[in-house]
C-alpha cells in the first residue's frame, strides 16, 4: 500500500487539527444557541467576561485607541518596537524591585511571539525544552513547531508547593545531555492552575540555576511568563521576585515574557514585549539583535497602535492611576469567582490543583477526556488536559460558578 501523497516539507507533515480550546468553546457556543446561554457554561476561553457575558474591556485603554491619529495607526512601527513602548513595557514588568543587570527589550506579538523567538533563538535543534507537568498546550506546539521537544517536570510537591526537588533533577538531567536548556515557567498565575511561586521558591529557583551554571560551560535561559501578573496581587507584591535576576553568572539568561492582552484587555491587538536580563552587556546587546533580525525574519512589525497606546499610559501618571482602579476591579471580580469555586470545591470534596490568583483553576482528573465528555452532556463545556480539567474562571459568570465543583464530582463517578 503506497504512502499518502504529500506537497509538504518532511519536516512539516502531519499537522492538523484544530485548538482543541477554541474548538471546545464552538461547542458551548452551539449548546447556548439551542438551549439558552443561562443554561450554558462555558469555561473554556482565557479572557475576562463580565457578570452579563460581555467581553472585559478597560475603558481608558479603549479610549486611547479610538482617539488615536490615524497614521498612529496605520504607521509601521520600527521592528523592534517603538522606543518608548520598550521602556513602559519593562518598567511595567519589572516593577519597583528590578533587577541590578542589563535589560533590553523588543516587540512581540503578544506572549507567544516571546516563547517563539525564545525556543528557536536559544536552544539547539532537537533540543528538550523543560517546563512543568501541568502546562499550557501551545508550549508545546510552539516548541514542535521550532523542531524542539518539551521535558517536564512536576510542578507541586506533597505539600502542594513548587517541587524544587524534581524540577533540579530535571535540569541537571536535561544539562549532562545538551549544551543549553531553555526552562518555560509561568508564574505568578499560573495557566493552567493559578498557582503563583512564593517569594522563597523564586529564590530557591535561582539558586538552582546558579549552581547549575558554576562550571560555566552550559548556558541556562530562564523564561518567565507573566501573562496573568496583573491579576496576581498589587502592583508591588506581584513582581517582588524579580529582585533574584540580578548578578546572576554570564551563562545565564532571565527573559520575561510581557504582554498587553489581559492587562490590558487587548487580546485582539497581539502586542507585547521579550525583556532579556544579563549581568553582560554584551549578551544583553546580543539579546536584542538577535531577536530584532528574529522580528524581521518572521513577522517584520508589531502592532504599532498598541505600543503607542501603552506608552501613553506608562508616561501619564493619571492615565495609568485611572487604568489600574479600571483594572482593580476586574481582579476583585476574579478573585470573588474563584473564592466561590474554592469554597464550593471543599464543601462538595473536590480536590483542585493548589490556586493563588489568575484566570484558570484547574481539577485533577484520571480519566479527563471520559469527564469531559459527561460533563458537556451537562452543558458545562470545560478545557482536557492530559492531567485533569481547566475551569476558565475569568469567562465564567458569578451566578454560575457555585454549581460547577459538584458537578464534577458527579461527572466523575
Amino acid at each position: 500500500m503506497s504512502q499518502q501523497f504529500s506537497m509538504t516539507a518532511s519536516h512539516a507533515k502531519g499537522k492538523s487539527g484544530d485548538d482543541l480550546i477554541f474548538a471546545t468553546s464552538k461547542e458551548a457556543n452551539l449548546a447556548a444557541m439551542k438551549f439558552g446561554e443561562e443554561n450554558v457554561v462555558n469555561a473554556t476561553i482565557g479572557a475576562l467576561f463580565t457578570d452579563d457575558k460581555k467581553l472585559a474591556i478597560l475603558p481608558t485603554v479603549d479610549r486611547l485607541i479610538r482617539d488615536l491619529p490615524a497614521e498612529e495607526i496605520s504607521a509601521y512601527a520600527p521592528i523592534a518596537g517603538l522606543p518608548e513602548f520598550l521602556d513602559a513595557a519593562i518598567n511595567l514588568a519589572l516593577g519597583e524591585d528590578k533587577p541590578e543587570a542589563f535589560i533590553r527589550a523588543v516587540a512581540t506579538p503578544g506572549g507567544s511571539g516571546s516563547i517563539r523567538h525564545t525556543i528557536w533563538n536559544y536552544s539547539e535543534m532537537g533540543d528538550k525544552v523543560l517546563t512543568s507537568d501541568w502546562f499550557w498546550g501551545p508550549y508545546k506546539t510552539i516548541a514542535n513547531e521550532n523542531l524542539r521537544d518539551i521535558a517536564i517536570y512536576k510542578f507541586f510537591d506533597e505539600k502542594d508547593g513548587f517541587n524544587l526537588q524534581d524540577f533540579e533533577e530535571k535540569v541537571n538531567g536535561l544539562l549532562k545531555k545538551q549544551d543549553s536548556i531553555v526552562i518555560l515557567l509561568n508564574s505568578p498565575a499560573h495557566n493552567p492552575t493559578g498557582f503563583s511561586l512564593s517569594d522563597q521558591e523564586w529564590s530557591s529557583v535561582t539558586e538552582v540555576l546558579k549552581k547549575a551554571s558554576a562550571s560555566g560551560e552550559k548556558r541556562i535561559i530562564l523564561f518567565v511568563d507573566v501573562a496573568y501578573i496583573d491579576y496576581a496581587g498589587t502592583f508591588a507584591e506581584s513582581r517582588r521576585f524579580m529582585k533574584y535576576f540580578g548578578n546572576l553568572s554570564r551563562n545565564m539568561l532571565v527573559v520575561v515574557a510581557f504582554s498587553m492582552s489581559k492587562g490590558y484587555t487587548s487580546y485582539g491587538l497581539r502586542s507585547g514585549a521579550m525583556i532579556g536580563i544579563s549581568s553582560s552587556s554584551e549578551i544583553a546587546r546580543e539579546f536584542f539583535e538577535t531577536n530584532q533580525f528574529s522580528n524581521r525574519g518572521v513577522w517584520s512589525n508589531g502592532t504599532r497602535s498598541a505600543m503607542r497606546v501603552l506608552g501613553d499610559i506608562y508616561g501619564n501618571g493619571d492615565i495609568r492611576a485611572k487604568v489600574e482602579a479600571e483594572r482593580e476591579e476586574l481582579r476583585k471580580m476574579l478573585g470573588n469567582r474563584a473564592s466561590i469555586f474554592m469554597e464550593e470545591a471543599r464543601r462538595s470534596g473536590l480536590k483542585i490543583c493548589p490556586y493563588k490568583a489568575g484566570f484558570f483553576i484547574s481539577v485533577p482528573v484520571e480519566n479527563a477526556m471520559e469527564t469531559w465528555e459527561s460533563l458537556k452532556k451537562e452543558n458545562i463545556f470545560a478545557v482536557p488536559l492530559k492531567m485533569g480539567l481547566r475551569f476558565a474562571v475569568c469567562s465564567i459568570p458569578t451566578r454560575q460558578i457555585g454549581m460547577i465543583p459538584e458537578k464534577v464530582v458527579k461527572a466523575m463517578k
